[in-house]
C-alpha cells in the first residue's frame, strides 16, 4: 500500500511552534514536568490516547498501524531535557529561564518526534505493526532517563529502536549514519583532596590541597597521551575544580569532577582503574588524602549495520542520492546506548549547519542555534525509517 512520505505544511509549522515553545521553556534533567505536560497536551490534541508516564518526567505512546497485520514493534526516542547554560544565541525565542538552555537540540528532537508521531497517527492505515514513541527525560544528567526506560520495561517487547541527534558539524540537508560503535561510553567521577590548612607565608606547616589537585589534573592527561593506543578512543576530562578562599590561607580541601569517555569495555575498565590509582598515588606523594567516587554512566551507542543501511537508503529515497553520508561516530556520549545495548538500534545525525542562519556553534555552546529548515528532513526520515523497520 502506498505510504505518504510528506509532512503536511500545517504539521511542519506546528512542529516548529512546538520546538520554539520548548526552547523558550527549557527544563533541566529530571525536572521536565512542564515539558511533559505540554507534550502530553499536544499529543492528546491529535487524538492520541493511552499516553504513559516514563522515567518520572517523560512520556510514551504507541501508534498501531491498521494497514495489515504485524506483531513487530519499533521504538523511536526523543530526549527532552536542557542544560545549565545561560543562552546567548540571540534568537527571538530565547530561553525565558535564566541559566537554562536547550543547547543540545533536545527541543528539536522532541518536536521532530512529535511531528513523526502525528504524521503516522494520521496515516496509520499505511503501515502495519506498532511504533512506540518515547519522549525521554534526563539524557544529560544522572539519574539517566535511558537507564530508567530499560528498567521500566519499555524495550522488552521492542524489535528495534531509533534515535536522532542534530549535528552542527554537518550541513543542513545531510544525514550521517554508519554501522558499529557510534558514540563513546561515559562515566563521571568526583574527587575530594584533603590537606591541612596553614598560613600562606608558611606552607611547610600545612599540606597544600591545591598543589596536589593541580598535579592530579596534569597527570591524569597522561592516561590518554602516554598509556593508550591512538586508535583506541579515550578522553579523560576534568570539568570542575573548587577550593580555597582567603588570599593568605593554604587550602585544606579541593573538589574535582570529571568524565571518562571510552570506546571499548577493556579501555573503560582500565581508565577507571588508572584514574583512581593516579589520584591515590599523587595524594600520597603530596601527603594528602583522596576520596574518589565513580558513577557508571551510559554504554556506547552501537548501530546495527542493517538498520544503519535502512536509514541511509530512506534518506536518499526521500531527499535524493547523496543525502546520507557515512560520517564517523562522535566522542560524545548519549544514553541511547542503553537502548542499543538492549535491542538492535540505530542512532543517526541530522545536519543543521547553516552559516546564513548562524547555526555554526557546537553542542553545549551558549550561542548554539538550530537551522529549523532541517526539522522537516528529520521528521520525515524518522517516520519512514520507523515504517521500514516494521518490515513494511
Amino acid at each position: 500500500m502506498p505510504r505518504p512520505d510528506q509532512l503536511a505544511a500545517e504539521l511542519v509549522a506546528r512542529m516548529i511552534a512546538v520546538r520554539r515553545h520548548l526552547h523558550v521553556n527549557p527544563e533541566l534533567s529530571n525536572e521536565e514536568a512542564e515539558t511533559q505536560a505540554y507534550l502530553r497536551a499536544q499529543l492528546e490534541a491529535e487524538g492520541l490516547a493511552d499516553i504513559r508516564d516514563v522515567a518520572g518526567c517523560g512520556l510514551s505512546v504507541d501508534i498501531a498501524g491498521t494497514g495489515g497485520f504485524s506483531n513487530r514493534k519499533v521504538a523511536v526516542r526523543a530526549d527532552i531535557d536542557a542544560l545549565p547554560i545561560e543562552e546567548r544565541s540571540g534568537v527571538a525565542f530565547s530561553s525565558a529561564k535564566p541559566g537554562v538552555m536547550h543547547a543540545c537540540g533536545h527541543d528539536a528532537h522532541a518536536a521532530m518526534v512529535f511531528a513523526a508521531a502525528t504524521h503516522l497517527h494520521r496515516h496509520r492505515d499505511s503501515f502495519a505493526g506498532t511504533v512506540r514513541f518515547i519522549f525521554q527525560p534526563a539524557e544529560e544528567a544522572e539519574p539517566l532517563g535511558g537507564r530508567r526506560v530499560v528498567e521500566e520495561g519499555l524495550l522488552d517487547d521492542i524489535d528495534a529502536a531509533i534515535g536522532i541527534h542534530v549535528d552542527p558539524y554537518t550541513e543542513t540537508g545531510k544525514i550521517s549514519v554508519s554501522g558499529g560503535p557510534y558514540t563513546l561510553a561515559s562515566d563521571i567521577f568526583d574527587v575530594i583532596v584533603r590537606g591541612t590548612s596553614a598560613h600562606a607565608a608558611k606552607p611547610a606547616e600545612g599540606v597544600d590541597a591545591i598543589a596536589a589537585a593541580c598535579a592530579m589534573v596534569s597527570e591524569l592527561q597522561k592516561i590518554v597521551a602516554r598509556e593508550t593506543d591512538a586508535y583506541d578512543p579515550l578522553v579523560v576530562s576534568i570539568t570542575g575544580i573548587e577550593g580555597g578562599g582567603a588570599y593568605n590561607v593554604i587550602a585544606d580541601t579541593v573538589r574535582l569532577k570529571g568524565t571518562i569517555r571510552s570506546g571499548s569495555p577493556a579501555t573503560r575498565l582500565r581508565a577507571r582503574e588508572r584514574v583512581h590509582e593516579i589520584l591515590e598515588g599523587l595524594g600520597a606523594a603530596h601527603r594528602a588524602t583522596v576520596e574518589f567516587k565513580l558513577i557508571e554512566g551510559e554504554p556506547p551507542v552501537v548501530n546495527d549495520a542493517a538498520l544503519a543501511q535502512l536509514v541511509s537508503s530512506a534518506a536518499d529515497q526521500l531527499f535524493g542520492a547523496g543525502t546520507s553520508i557515512a560520517a564517523p561516530g562522535w566522542t560524545a556520549a548519549d544514553d541511547f546506548g542503553f537502548y542499543s545495548e538492549k535491542r538492535p538500534s540505530v542512532y543517526f545525525r541530522l545536519g543543521i549547519r547553516n552559516e546564513a542562519e548562524g547555526s555554526i556553534f557546537p553542542l553545549h555552546h551558549p550561542q548554539f542555534r538550530v537551522d529549523e529548515a532541517a526539522l522537516k528532513i528529520g521528521a520525515e526520515t524518522i517516520a519512514k525509517v520507523a515504517c521500514e523497520a516494521l518490515g513494511v
